[in-house]
């Protein structure tokens, strides 16, 4: 991965009632197509009495792989307004399967595209979206006395620590993006009055909190 990507925080399950039909939505990272296949025979096996298991998936940091289904709903109506969610919210390398059972009210075309839709959303909603990043782990080693001021502006800078590790000394793992890595040394090294040693890790993607707000703020800047 080579640049910032989307995906769910966490797999989850979300219920939207619409017109006395429950549309259930399962989401899930996937890492490959055996195992969104898996994944999808699991849910279809679950909610066997299930009128509908709906769904579909994205693939790859470039989404080359796209994959839909309406499982017996009216064509269009179920498997691309699912696809299209995912779209929209920017996802990579997530299923979204969406069950209906069908509660004796038609919902016509337009109502079907809808419900699937938001069956989705609302699930991306409830589950969160973290952004991966991949950055370098950087080793600090300070004195004992060091740690609560490093550790405030750690807080402060929202840079999150990955590991903390007692020794003679304390050394703390962090993730820095590469290139504000130099920026970073420099602050410490001015926040310690130069007491501290560092060392540099290996690269690792971490996942960081991201908000709606967030997105359509990188929206409007394109």
């Amino acid at each position: 991965m080579t640049n910032p990507s989307l995906t769910i925080k966490k797999n989850g399950i979300h219920e939207i009632v619409i017109k006395k039909s429950r549309f259930i939505c399962t989401l899930a990272r996937i890492n490959d197509e055996d195992h969104a296949k898996r994944l999808i025979a699991e849910v279809s096996k679950t909610n066997a009495k299930a009128t509908h298991n709906c769904y579909a998936y994205l693939l790859g940091d470039d989404d080359h792989i796209q994959r839909e289904s309406d499982n017996g709903e009216p064509s269009g109506t179920a498997g691309v307004p699912i696809l299209e969610a995912l779209k929209m919210n920017q996802l990579h390398n997530v299923l979204s399967v969406v069950t209906r059972y069908f509660g004796g009210i038609k919902l016509g075309a337009g109502g079907l595209i809808r419900a699937y839709s938001n069956a989705t959303s609302s699930t991306i909603d409830s589950v969160g979206i973290v952004k991966l990043v991949l950055k370098r782990e950087l080793i600090i080693t300070i004195d004992y006395n060091q740690f609560d001021p490093l550790k405030y502006y750690l807080s402060t800078n929202e840079v999150p620590i990955e590991r903390t590790d007692y020794g003679a000394q304390v050394q703390i793992t962090v993730p820095v993006a590469e290139n504000g890595l130099k920026e970073f040394q420099e602050e410490v090294i001015n926040l310690l009055s130069g007491n501290v040693t560092f060392k540099i890790g290996n690269d690792k993607i971490f996942e960081e909190p991201f908000s709606r707000d967030k997105r359509e703020k990188t929206e409007h800047k394109k």
